[in-house]
């Protein structure tokens, strides 16, 4: 028997049993469409955080200073005093593998202009700071040299900032902010980067030269940590491993002795962070895999209950010369057809719910091919999986026996 009749034999068979062919399809529909959702959700979710991360900066290099113990007692990074202005322009001199490194020195507290305040993160760096963290002055200018030898009360703004302090509308290039009685002229502002993946409000800052910070309000001459920018990502390795060379001599540690530094690139976070996405999207489309089971389970319980209903058919077919394996095609062809139809439509419901759920609900999604081209291959092998059995018992039938059953 050629491939088109097995084809027009099942066709038939099926709409001979419309509504029944169609509950039967129905499980590998919302098996497929539930796959294609929950993996293109996933896969969405992860690149939006890894677009985050790079509006962060995917080359950045964090150092802070190590934990120490001191009589006993292990003290936090932000006691430490390890980092100091030599290592910062060493680094700045002697790594190949950085395009830009900044000094960074913050304080919190409490940011006042005529009647209005707001908490806010008084942070001090260098002009660098900009390019490693990727934002842009939207009006007026960052800080110069020039300031920051001079430890100058100068500072630029982020867009939150000013809305809580300028809740008017009013051009804040010029005024002159107070963060713990100390004033500060407010010389630019930075372009609006909104939310991180984290929930972080990215313009919830105030710039200041590094020097300004130290002097003036924290009294200290150590840094608090040290931002730097690879050439690329696919140098932040390397670019590390310059960094620890140049810290340790500086700090004159011996080998074997632990750093008193820690380095972290925006790389290991991006990759940690994959790494649990992926693990996530995992379980989603394997959750979503069990309605795919069911489908199965229900294709082949409709097979036997079409070989069955067809027992007398499948008798006379073979008495006129049909062979077991035309039986076996016959009813394996019908299975696949359910199944590959079923996975079509799931498919394009899928797609649907994908859409659906970035548009309606502003989740991200992203369907990729490959999560298409396996359901398809799952389809196919669920058809062929839970309607062999079937199809196989047909096959073994007595033609005889066959065309006594009633």
């Amino acid at each position: 028997m050629n491939l088109s009749n097995l084809f027009r034999i099942a066709l038939k068979a099926l709409s001979n049993n419309k509504m029944r062919g169609f509950l039967t399809m129905l499980g590998i529909i919302i098996g497929v469409a539930s796959v294609i959702t929950m993996l293109a959700i996933g896969q969405g979710s992860k690149l939006g955080i890894q677009e985050q991360i790079s509006e962060m900066g995917a080359n950045m290099i964090m150092i802070q200073p190590g934990g120490d113990m001191r009589g006993g007692v292990r003290l936090s990074a932000s006691d430490m005093e390890t980092l100091k202005m030599v290592d910062y322009e060493n680094l700045r001199s002697e790594v190949r593998y950085i395009s830009a490194i900044s000094p960074t020195v913050n304080a919190s507290g409490q940011l006042i202009y005529g009647g209005n305040n707001t908490p806010t993160t008084l942070y001090g760096v260098s002009a660098d700071y900009l390019d490693i963290r990727r934002y842009s002055i939207d009006d007026g200018s960052m800080f110069s040299e020039q300031d920051i030898a001079s430890a100058a009360k100068v500072c630029v703004v982020g867009k939150t900032v000013v809305d809580n302090l300028f809740p008017n509308g009013e051009n804040p290039i010029g005024a002159v902010l107070r963060f713990n009685k100390i004033p500060f002229r407010v010389i630019g502002l930075l372009q609006s980067k909104g939310y991180n993946s984290m929930g972080m409000d990215q313009d919830d800052l105030v710039l200041a030269p590094y020097t300004t910070i130290q002097k003036r309000i924290l009294a200290i001459t150590y840094l608090q940590g040290l931002t730097a920018s690879a050439l690329g990502e696919e140098y932040s390795e390397a670019a590390m491993e310059e960094i620890a060379e140049i810290l340790r001599r500086n700090h004159r540690l011996k080998e074997g002795d632990e750093d008193d530094f820690t380095i972290r690139s925006m790389e290991e976070l991006s990759a940690t962070i994959s790494s649990v996405m992926d693990m996530l999207t995992l379980l989603l489309g394997s959750i979503a895999g069990i309605s795919l089971l069911v489908g199965g389970i229900g294709i082949m319980n409709i097979m036997y209950v079409s070989v069955t209903e067809r027992t007398r058919e499948i008798g006379l077919r073979m008495s006129i010369g049909a062979k077991g394996s035309d039986i076996l095609a016959q009813f394996l062809t019908e299975a696949i057809l359910i199944s590959l139809t079923g996975g079509l439509i799931g498919v394009i419901l899928g797609g649907g719910l994908s859409w659906m759920t970035r548009s309606l609900f502003g989740l991200a999604s992203y369907i990729q091919p490959w999560s298409v081209i396996l359901s398809f291959a799952v389809c196919s092998l669920t058809g062929i999986f839970f309607g062999w059995y079937p199809a196989r018992k047909a096959a073994g039938l007595d033609p005889i026996e066959a065309i006594r059953y009633e």
